[in-house]
């Protein structure tokens, strides 16, 4: 197989032209992997099948739906590493174990870490996942993402910016963080910006869930095959010894079902919701779902207004421009924003409706958050401009290897 670049002369070429600013952090996060719920069992957390010209990594934390945390981050970076740099290698697959592809990063250690002051390793969390989501969307080898069960928030940003993506009968797509007072991250505002019409900006403000038919219907998905073909899609990948995207595209579609989203799909709503969702603020949004569940009465105005006026009044802001900001972006530009935001968001400076989200929704399970603003009316231009700001003048933004390995997308 003919290999395009060598990711380990990348790597040292990074490291020679850059002053080893990015491998010095990749190297302080690899140091950093012990005593900490984030950073629990390295090896453990991600399994490894395969051999010939395939390799499959597998999400090993089924308690939990399978959530990232800096170790699996790390893990990932180093297996995929010398994945693209082995010429017997063709293609990578990604799948997680149990009834969950994955459930996100892991909130609730990163609530309990910071509420334990260490925003250090907050901060290492969202630097080694976002490096790992961008050598994904940068990859030089065909990867295909099995996206069974539970596909949410950060488990979608590892696997989107992929080459396939294969949805099935079984699974449930969201970008929920606005429940919970942050943003849509792990790329989310690059790959929402890029969706049909104002789909992104819907599923983005309510965290609305999609399936898998759905998933297929607006392009988060590549594939869909029932979820009993899945072991057929493994055995058959498994035994390909190329590295040329369109073998796999064929092998994929050989196991792909004709389906057509539900009458009541989000998709059939679509005029609707470019009406509703094409305006410059959360305030007329609001304002023209309120005028149409008045006019017609109809079921999805209603239950997306509820869903509104249950999330972070901040976060619908900060959320609505980030995903504007995304339609003219890059991955990497995108990355390195969200990095910014959500260091804000884990900081505390502005509002602790992260850490108040978290537990009203997944502590202590009351969902009755007090968030901070409490309206819309008292979210100040000032707040949202200093979300989208460093923390400090002196914090470092996320390094990506841009110069190295440029984005496809």
């Amino acid at each position: 197989m003919q290999r395009v670049k060598s990711a380990s002369s990348v790597l040292s070429r990074y490291t020679a032209n850059n002053n080893g600013g990015f491998i010095s952090r990749l190297k302080r996060s690899l140091s950093s992997l012990s005593n900490s719920p984030l950073t629990d069992d390295q090896e453990n957390f991600v399994l490894v099948e395969g051999n010939g010209a395939s390799r499959t990594a597998i999400l090993n934390r089924p308690s939990v739906l399978n959530a990232l945390n800096t170790s699996i981050g790390a893990r990932l970076q180093k297996l995929y590493s010398s994945w693209e740099d082995d010429p017997d290698i063709g293609i990578v697959q990604l799948k997680g174990r149990g009834r969950a592809f994955c459930a996100g990063g892991d909130i609730v250690a990163l609530y309990n870490v910071i509420r334990q002051g260490n925003i250090e390793q907050g901060k290492e969390f969202f630097w080694t996942i976002y490096n790992f989501i961008y050598m994904l969307g940068t990859y030089l080898k065909p990867h295909v993402a099995l996206l069974h069960g539970i596909t949410m928030g950060g488990g979608a940003g590892v696997s989107i910016p992929g080459t396939f993506r294969v949805a099935t009968d079984k699974t449930v797509f969201a970008t929920p963080e606005t429940l919970i007072g942050f943003h849509p991250d792990a790329g989310a505002s690059f790959y929402l910006s890029h969706l049909p019409g104002y789909l992104g900006e819907y599923l983005a403000l309510t965290g609305d869930k999609l399936n898998g038919v759905e998933m297929l219907s607006c392009g988060l998905a590549t594939h869909y095959s029932l979820a009993a073909k899945l072991p057929l899609i493994e055995e058959q990948l498994g035994s390909l010894t190329t590295d040329d995207p369109s073998v796999i595209e064929g092998s994929l579609q050989n196991f792909g079902d004709l389906v057509h989203p539900d009458p009541t799909s989000v998709v059939h709503w679509i005029e609707t919701l470019d009406k509703c969702f094409g305006h410059d603020t959360v305030e007329e949004i609001i304002d023209a779902l309120e005028s149409e569940a008045s006019r017609t009465k109809d079921v999805w105005s209603t239950s997306t207004l509820k869903k509104l006026k249950d999330t972070s009044p901040l976060s619908l802001k900060v959320s609505l421009r980030s995903i504007r900001e995304g339609r003219f972006q890059t991955l990497d530009q995108c990355l390195i924003r969200e990095y910014r935001m959500s260091l804000q968001g884990i900081s505390g400076k502005i509002t602790s409706d992260f850490c108040e989200g978290v537990r009203a929704r997944l502590v202590d399970k009351d969902s009755m958050p007090k968030w901070n603003p409490p309206s819309l009316e008292l979210v100040t231009a000032d707040m949202v401009d200093e979300y989208f700001s460093p923390v400090t003048a002196l914090e470092p933004d996320l390094e990506l290897p841009t110069k190295l390995r440029e984005a496809f997308l």
